[in-house]
């Protein structure tokens, strides 16, 4: 684990910019509204060198069944974004934030749907049995990091979106389609760590 931390603390003190789900679409003008505050958490277990994904509900009114980091709105209880990423990982998944070492965070990123997420990299050191919040999260799994930081692992796929044809990121692996945002701050996190 230390060449881990190592590692994952030399990634974060690199400068870097923030990224958009805009990034493969330089025709796409960026609105101009008010962003709401977010943060996910990029989790990485030490021991298995894994990374904590979910897979979001079927129910759910927005993104439903895609893959995502546990993480959402930034509260008004909370002070950090970080506090926001924490608390949303313990409702989403059941990690208690006191096994979570926070290392730091990656660059904001924008969705196109409003949101300036805040990346939050935290190492899990510690017993951990997720359990999936059952009205968000379909299913909890994990990702070894060295397939997330492997650039020839991603892809840039596109689709029709409001009447455009949209360029994004992706990062198969196994049965799991990851694209959209959390491919995009997977691929900067990739861009740092390699």
């Amino acid at each position: 684990m230390p060449d881990l931390r190592k590692r994952l603390e030399d990634a974060l003190a690199q400068a870097g910019s923030a990224s958009s789900d805009f990034d493969l679409n330089a025709d796409v003008k960026k609105p101009d509204a008010v962003l709401t505050p977010a943060a996910v958490l990029i989790g990485i277990r030490a021991e298995t060198e894994t990374v904590i994904l979910t897979k979001r509900s079927a129910r759910l009114k927005h993104h439903p069944g895609q893959i995502a980091f546990p993480g959402g709105k930034q509260d008004p209880t909370d002070a950090t974004l970080t506090d926001a990423a924490l608390r949303e990982a313990r409702e989403e998944i059941g990690l208690p934030p006191v096994i979570v070492d926070v290392l730091g965070e990656l660059p904001p990123h924008q969705t196109v749907t409003g949101y300036q997420v805040t990346p939050v990299v935290g190492l899990i050191d510690g017993h951990y049995d997720p359990v999936p919040e059952q009205g968000e999260v379909s299913e909890i799994f994990e990702v070894p990091l060295a397939h997330l930081i492997d650039p020839r692992n991603y892809l840039i796929e596109g689709r029709r979106w409001q009447g455009r044809r949209r360029l994004y990121y992706t990062v198969p692996f196994g049965p799991y389609y990851i694209w959209g945002a959390t491919a995009r701050i997977l691929r900067a996190f990739a861009e740092r760590m390699t």
